[in-house]
């Protein structure tokens, strides 16, 4: 017989994954075989441990080595012995080097981003010193619907509404086309008793109140199929985004000038969706801080184009000013005259 349903589905989610990085020929079923090596980020919960059981079934036999990384964020008692436990797990699951990674956690931008920027730092670093072609992620449908509804909560646009990508850089995630119940049920099959985050299920957290109360209150009023609409709705917005993305790369080489000034007359004959791409790619070029510029900035920015009659010029966060002169947009730090 062969495997159980769900772990055929995990299996084969991480095998399209990594299809690109196989060997030449596939060293099939060869434990010892020198093929690039990619690393799995498990944090013992079912999505990351069904995906490294996944991995360490697979990634042989398309002539890879994999291995995994832990991150202990010490937020919680006991963080060090799960780690340490998850590493010894790996060696039963075919993954090897294992490491556990402890991370300092920060306190810009609240608890959940500080965490995540330190574990990102974290396995980007072990990623690099170990020479591994990608660190796979275990974010699930169920995660990529809860990114999307977060983000259209904020007003986000269509790039931030595409939701996590399947390939950033060396992170990959193989499992955005699988729920989270599929997970589970893999590693039932498998035997693995995954960890349970107690932070999962804490409503101190924004996304645990939508994953507890906000899903299901529009599963109840609008019928199954939520969380597959809002990650299908990520793949549409995705390939709109880098379409978009790729018109405002042209634009933006036709109308910036030596200092990073843009041509108006460039940006007055694109669409507003193309030009205040161009115009925060401009901005951050500036020195404005990405993360702090909001539409109500770009759009402030747009209007000396669309709406120029001879107003102020406008601040950005990060200490660039932009006004409109001759014709282009100027872009500078500091003792910038908005006059």
């Amino acid at each position: 017989m062969g495997p159980h349903p769900a772990v055929a589905d995990v299996r084969r989610a991480v095998r399209l994954s990594l299809a690109d990085l196989a060997a030449p020929g596939g060293a099939r079923g060869a434990r010892g075989s020198s093929g690039a090596l990619v690393l799995v980020a498990c944090s013992g919960g079912a999505d990351s441990l069904a995906l490294a059981a996944a991995t360490g079934f697979a990634a042989p036999r398309l002539g890879l080595r994999a291995g995994l990384l832990t991150v202990d964020h010490g937020l919680q008692e006991g963080s060090a012995g799960r780690a340490r436990d998850v590493v010894r797990l790996a060696s039963s699951l075919g993954l090897g080097p294992a490491e556990a990674l402890t991370v300092t956690v920060g306190t810009a931008g609240g608890p959940e981003a500080a965490a995540r920027e330190a574990r990102y730092a974290a396995l980007t670093a072990a990623a690099e010193r170990l020479g591994a072609a990608a660190v796979l992620l275990g974010h699930t449908r169920d995660d990529q619907a809860e990114t999307v509804l977060l983000r259209l909560a904020r007003g986000s646009g269509t790039r931030s509404l595409s939701g996590m990508a399947e390939v950033s850089g060396i992170y990959r995630r193989p499992l955005l086309g699988l729920g989270r119940e599929r997970t589970r049920q893999a590693c039932d099959a498998l035997g693995l008793r995954p960890w349970d985050d107690p932070h999962n299920d804490d409503p101190a957290y924004t996304r645990v109140r939508v994953r507890r109360d906000a899903l299901p209150a529009l599963e109840t009023a609008l019928g199954p199929g939520i969380a597959e609409a809002l990650a299908r709705t990520a793949r549409l917005c995705r390939d709109d985004a880098d379409a978009l993305d790729e018109w405002a790369d042209a634009v933006h080489a036709k109308s910036r000038g030596p200092g990073g000034e843009l041509d108006v007359s460039v940006l007055a004959d694109v669409p507003g969706a193309v030009r205040r791409r161009v115009i925060q790619r401009a901005a951050v070029e500036a020195g404005a801080h990405a993360a702090a510029l909001a539409a109500v900035h770009i759009e402030a920015v747009e209007r000396l184009v669309t709406g120029w009659h001879g107003q102020k010029g406008v601040d950005l966060p990060g200490g660039v000013g932009v006004v409109r002169r001759c014709g282009t947009l100027v872009f500078a730090v500091d003792n910038l005259s908005l006059a």
